[in-house]
């Protein structure tokens, strides 16, 4: 099992994902990616549920899979273009089916200030609650367009899942916060 971090195995995700799509549409699987791309791709595809890397996180991790022959560096012009190779491939489905899952870690700006909320005013609180409200129904906007793009594709149909997670993630959450929102304000 390669020791390999998880963002290194998201961008290789994404590009056995190109790879596999340009392969299914008929299309030359050998154009690859460059890693502006891959930053655009992962800014609208892992950002709902994983932390889209930076940019300087992507080149670090392009140069490390690389060095490990995992992905390959396509001849030409212009922005280099990457691609994986059949070890990267290999990579990722050990990752997959070996690797452990583990347990995510919260990781909740709004919780972190709603447990300090005694340095704040109720009304303060409040007003942070009633945002992130606003803020989730913009995302889950978002992401139900998302969700629409990707229709009944039998070969999106992984990332319409998870798009539906997230809906159902982002509903959840709406409705936790409405609940603390209600608690609050009965507290004054």
């Amino acid at each position: 099992m390669p020791g390999l971090p998880p963002t290194a195995f998201a961008l290789l995700g994404l590009l056995v994902f190109d790879a596999d799509s340009d392969a299914d549409s008929g299309a030359d699987s050998a154009g690859g990616m460059t890693g502006y791309e891959l930053k655009q791709r992962a800014d609208f595809t892992l950002r709902y549920y994983w932390v889209s890397p930076a940019m300087s996180q992507i080149y670090t991790e392009l140069r490390r899979l690389s060095a490990e022959g995992y992905i390959s560096e396509l001849p030409g012009e212009g922005p280099t273009r990457y691609r994986v190779t059949a070890e990267g491939r290999d990579a990722v489905e050990r990752w997959l089916f070996e690797g452990e899952v583990g347990f995510p870690i919260l990781k909740h700006p709004v919780a972190l200030r709603l447990l300090m909320g005694r340095l704040s005013t109720p009304e303060r609180l409040q007003e942070m609650l009633e945002q992130h409200l606003r803020d989730l129904d913009a995302r889950r906007a978002d992401l139900q367009g998302v969700r629409d793009m990707l229709g009944d594709d039998h070969q999106r149909r992984y990332a319409a899942l998870v798009a539906e997670w997230g809906l159902a993630y982002y509903a959840s959450e709406s409705r936790i916060v409405a609940d603390l929102r209600d608690r609050l304000e009965s507290m004054d």
